[in-house]
């Protein structure tokens, strides 16, 4: 793996000299074959990326995460980390036996401990998750297409998936925490983002680094809806754009390899805290953060921090308006700081940009730096 330094990892990898015998004891285990989510959250899991999460979570920490957003120790926790599996496999499963996960080709990743295997009640998690149960919602469409039991406990990981992209750029918590170091960030911004950036989300990173000393671009490049930007042009269009208008020494790529949940409010709080994992002292959550539809209210993601202290939480965030590009103004604005009425506003949204590039329109040079829509267009072109 090429990367900045040659840390081992973290999180629950076993040691190298452990492997050979778990993986020969994982070929005698029962199997229970991942979907993406899963695969993507066994990865989080082996990098410390989720800490303190060393495995799937058991019933107790289950049930006070989706009601209170804690584990049972009272840490701040709003996603749960499980291992759904359907009915008539959990029923070939006893609590305290060991498991081998793998992915659909028959590579094996891990084995979990099963302390407990439980029920659960999908639409209250629907509710409380995503505050809808409508299954048009695509976190609540995976949610009620998973299985109807969950096994929770420990893991120990033999090895990471296989097909996993950008390697130059998916560093684990453990190596960005160094490169910080070395650079000598004492505070670090992350920004996290499923689209390409576009003017506004320059100006809030900039902004942002006049704050901080160094910035975290983290794109999250696991399974997202079918109509988001392939990830593969994301990194394309972030890369042209890091090149050519953000100073080399102060900026830093990395992959986030998570999946979406559309989760909004809690799915800011989780981005938050997996990035304080990463090293990140603050946290850029700007309006309508990993929402999807009209589910979330506009600043939903934002007041939700409110119910959190900073030692709660250990990261600062950093709650910025919704900004467009003004003609009159002629610049990057907000409602903060522009008095001009909406029809002086460039505002796209993400469906008609997709449109766009789709088409091969070119994006007007204040929504878009043209380097970057060019590398969309011609990426989308080729898919």
């Amino acid at each position: 793996m090429q990367s900045i330094n040659s840390t081992p990892l973290t999180g629950v990898f076993v040691a190298p000299d452990q492997r050979e015998a778990l993986l020969q004891e994982a070929t005698s285990l029962p199997r229970i074959v991942l979907s993406p989510l899963s695969i993507s959250d066994v990865e989080l899991l082996t990098i410390g990326a989720v800490a303190p999460l060393t495995g799937f979570l058991a019933q107790a920490d289950y049930e006070r995460v989706v009601t209170e957003m804690r584990l049972t120790n009272g840490q701040v926790w709003s996603i749960p980390i499980t291992l759904p599996v359907d009915r008539e496999l959990a029923n070939s499963i006893k609590e305290g036996q060991r498991v081998a996960l793998q992915e659909p080709d028959g590579h094996i990743l891990a084995i979990v401990t099963v302390h407990e295997k439980f029920t659960y009640d999908k639409h209250r998690e629907a509710r409380e998750i995503f505050r809808t149960e409508e299954e048009k919602h695509p976190g609540v469409a995976r949610l009620y297409q998973q299985g109807e039991v969950l096994l929770g406990g420990p893991l120990e990981v033999i090895d990471l998936p296989r097909n996993r992209p950008f390697m130059e750029h998916r560093l684990m918590p453990t190596e960005t925490r160094q490169y910080f170091a070395k650079k000598g960030w004492k505070t670090v911004v992350g920004f996290q983002t499923r689209n390409p950036v576009h003017r506004s989300h320059e100006y809030l990173q900039k902004v942002a680094l006049e704050m901080v000393d160094g910035l975290l671009l983290h794109p999250l490049v696991g399974e997202t809806q079918v109509e988001d930007i392939p990830a593969d042009v994301r990194m394309a269009s972030y890369k042209v754009l890091l090149d050519n208008y953000y100073p080399a020494d102060r900026t830093l790529l990395s992959v986030f390899p998570a999946a979406m949940r559309y989760a909004g409010p809690r799915e800011a709080i989780f981005h938050a805290l997996c990035r304080k994992n990463y090293g990140c002292t603050h946290f850029i959550v700007g309006r309508d953060h990993a929402g999807v539809g009209n589910y979330y209210g506009t600043y939903d993601a934002q007041r939700i921090f409110d119910n959190f202290t900073y030692a709660e939480l250990g990261i600062t965030p950093l709650m910025f308006e919704h900004t467009f590009y003004c003609k009159k103004c002629e610049a990057i604005v907000s409602s903060k700081t522009c008095p001009h009425d909406k029809s002086s506003h460039l505002v796209f949204s993400g469906t008609e940009v997709r449109r766009r590039l789709r088409a091969g329109e070119p994006l007007p040079h204040e929504f878009t730096r043209p380097e970057v829509g060019q590398v969309l267009i011609d990426g989308l072109r080729e898919k």
